[in-house]
């Protein structure tokens, strides 16, 4: 290859033509921009080499863990949820992809929900470190200092959720008919995890309810009108209409549901019979939230896409997995 010679003060250096054509590049670049490529040259000769544990802020991460009680295995229960919190990012990048495409394909949803879905089994594998990864006694010590803070407050979770299907299908279904017409924010207030936060004998919301929609309410009602044309559900049926073929994208969102609808909620309902179910009585959720009702997906019965199972799958939703990992271990 060619070399062309060139000299300064300090030695002898030969750019090859690859660095002139990239440097020719980014001349017509900052051209373009009204902008001094040399400025920008200078700025890069004068910039530290980035290093691994700034470019992802390691000594931040490492700083945000905070127990609030001296059992060690707090710092554990910490951990997992700020991972979890992180992996949920990870599932709403995708979405929010998916949603925001200007011009989506199957193959392109395709590619985004096998990533989703790749997220969701991760996490589901991962929670045994909750199951069986924290002394029993250090976790019902500590969790009463948490108080009223509880897994429940996701409001990740719930965006994905709403990212997944049409709105109304969050509400318990005896109550979809009488809402079909509803707006938004009306669909809203009658969304299925509001009973999982609502005291059994006054029928009034919890702290951690009142806390949670403080918080994000605003945001849940703004995110599901922008989804409301633009849900997986409406996209999967806009491409079917085109003439697609969504075999495939088919069988990925069906994993889906059952990874957020079914394993990965059971998965929290088998970490909460680890911990919190005694003999009379059981332990009360943090927040006040009815688990033994609120997470087993046979009593709460939400399906995304009802309409990609079969009717007997439908009429045994969860069923079989509470048998043969919940209480079959």
């Amino acid at each position: 290859m060619k070399k062309i010679p060139i000299f300064n003060t300090y030695n002898h250096m030969e750019l090859t033509p690859e660095i002139i054509d990239r440097l020719e590049k980014l001349q017509k670049k900052y051209d373009a921009m009204g902008q001094d490529m040399v400025s920008y040259l200078d700025g890069l000769l004068h910039a530290d080499f980035l290093t691994y544990w700034d470019y992802i802020h390691l000594d931040t991460l490492l700083s945000l863990q905070n127990p609030r009680t001296p059992f060690p295995d707090e710092k554990i229960f910490i951990m997992y949820h700020q991972i979890t919190e992180l992996y949920l990012r990870l599932i709403i990048h995708e979405c929010e992809q998916i949603a925001q495409h200007p011009a989506l394909t199957t193959t392109f949803f395709l590619s985004r929900i096998k990533r989703v879905n790749r997220y969701f089994e991760t996490l589901i594998d991962s929670f045994d470190v909750m199951v069986d990864g924290m002394d029993k006694e250090q976790f019902l010590s500590f969790r009463m200092s948490l108080l009223p803070a509880s897994g429940f407050q996701s409001g990740q979770y719930r965006m994905i959720e709403i990212y997944a299907s049409d709105f109304l299908t969050l509400v318990p279904v005896e109550k979809r008919e009488a809402l079909k017409d509803a707006s938004i924010e009306e669909i809203y207030e009658q969304l299925y995890w509001k009973q999982g936060a609502t005291e059994l004998s006054s029928g009034k919301k919890t702290l951690t309810l009142k806390q949670f929609e403080a918080k994000y309410s605003d945001q849940f009602i703004k995110l599901a009108k922008a989804c409301k044309e633009n849900n997986f559900w409406k996209c999967y049926e806009r491409l079917k209409a085109q003439g697609e073929n969504v075999e495939a994208l088919e069988a990925e969102l069906r994993n889906f549901d059952t990874h957020v609808n079914v394993n990965w909620k059971l998965m929290h309902y088998r970490s909460a019979v680890r911990y919190m179910q005694k003999d009379p009585e059981d332990i009360k959720a943090t927040g006040g939230t009815n688990w033994q009702k609120y997470l087993p997906p046979r009593f709460q019965r939400l399906i995304f896409y009802p309409e990609l199972w079969m009717p007997e799958e439908l009429d045994n939703w969860g069923k079989g997995w509470v048998e043969n990992n919940v209480f079959g271990s």
